[in-house]
């Protein structure tokens, strides 16, 4: 794989570059604390559409310019969504599923180099691993403004941190710094401020470059799917599509290239 670093295009208040199999794209409004507008928020979407469909893109990571991730829904929105006809324009303009980024087949790696709240923190809820900085606070914040839990998070959050953790970040929507992220299970790495981008990137990296695409896209969909289902249903579901994986492509150069000594060299995810 090629380490020549290339920009690519994001859109509102974003910017992208990939190298190495990984995009990293970053909320780009640092003197806004990365706060999102719906047109930055539709872009996000449409950036992570395009990555899932790009054959070289094989991880993707996103994070933060400056000292925050994203503080959530840009106020200026906010004001404006008191207008009945804003809120409508909300819910037939956005253009996407509201829990897109679980419906991909490319693995989404957040890298939480500052605070989030609100819809930034439900952005770093919807990657699968998530590399915190030391110094980050996040919150949920909805209870506060009289608002409901946005975009899934009311689903995501008793999945990962457990009913009674959920309910607690979800009804005070008060501050938790990096320390007790860890603790619950939010986070999975807690990292210095300065190495976070990094360490997030190079976790990519050793994804793209190790791991088959489609292996990653079924057990992302084996997950996700697995957290609706029963054990035994599940459990059945595997046994099937172990089956067609064991007759894959992906599984042979596996052991071919562990026999030669070398990095394994996977296809592109099949629609990618």
């Amino acid at each position: 794989m090629s380490n020549v670093t290339k920009s690519d295009p994001a859109g509102e208040g974003l910017r992208a570059a990939t190298a190495d199999g990984v995009r990293t794209i970053w909320f780009d409004r640092p003197d806004r604390r990365n706060a999102m507008s719906l047109e930055m928020f539709r872009d996000y979407y449409a950036a992570l559409v395009a990555a899932d469909a790009d054959p070289q893109v094989r991880a993707v990571v996103v994070t933060g310019a400056g000292d925050w991730f994203c503080a959530g829904a840009d106020p200026e929105s906010l004001v404006a969504l008191l207008d009945e006809h804003n809120r409508d324009l909300l819910v037939a303009e956005f253009g996407f599923p509201p829990h897109l980024p679980l419906t991909l087949g490319t693995p989404i790696v957040a890298a939480v180099n500052g605070g989030a709240a609100g819809l930034g923190l439900v952005h770093a809820l919807y990657a699968d691993v998530r590399f915190l900085s030391e110094r980050a606070r996040l919150a949920t914040s909805f209870s506060r403004l009289g608002l409901v839990a946005e975009y899934g998070s009311a689903w995501l959050l008793p999945r990962l941190i457990g009913v009674g953790n959920a309910l607690d970040l979800l009804l005070s929507g008060r501050k938790i710094d990096a320390a007790e992220a860890y603790r619950i299970g939010l986070v999975q790495r807690v990292l210095p401020h300065e190495e976070v981008l990094a360490e997030a990137q190079a976790y990519a990296t050793a994804l793209a470059e190790h791991c088959s695409p489609a292996s990653m896209a079924v057990i992302r969909r084996q997950v996700f799917s697995g957290l609706e289902t029963g054990a035994a249903e599940a459990a059945a579901d595997a046994i099937r599509l172990m089956a067609e994986s064991l007759a894959g492509a992906d599984f042979g150069e596996a052991l071919l290239s562990r026999a030669q000594g070398r990095a394994p060299r996977f296809a592109p995810r099949a629609g990618a």
